[in-house]
């Protein structure tokens, strides 16, 4: 499977105690088919609310690699060392993520 289908959702709390959910998958746009979208985004969700978004340079098929920035997100901003904000989270979208490590 891919992004397309399957989007990455992992949820974190925040030291100030909101809950967020990290979501990393390929938008929907009206004026193009799914299946030709090759963008992969990330998004910081708090309940209705979106945080933050940035495009990655991850490609739909890299689950595992979403998996792992997933997962290095949720570390930095439960601990704190990340703010829930585009600018805090882009320079780890930027780059592809070593499963596993």
């Amino acid at each position: 499977m891919s992004l397309r289908g399957e989007p990455i959702e992992q949820t974190v709390v925040l030291p100030d105690g909101r809950e967020v959910v990290i979501w990393i998958g390929v938008p929907n746009d009206s004026y193009i088919r799914h299946r030709d979208i090759e963008t992969v985004t990330v998004e910081l969700r708090t309940g209705d609310a979106v945080l933050a978004t940035v495009n990655s340079v991850l490609e739909p098929r890299q689950t595992s690699e979403a998996r792992a920035l997933a997962q290095e997100l949720a570390a930095g901003l439960g601990s704190g060392e990340l703010e829930p904000t585009a600018g805090a989270i882009e320079p780890l979208t930027d780059r592809v993520p070593t499963p596993g490590v």
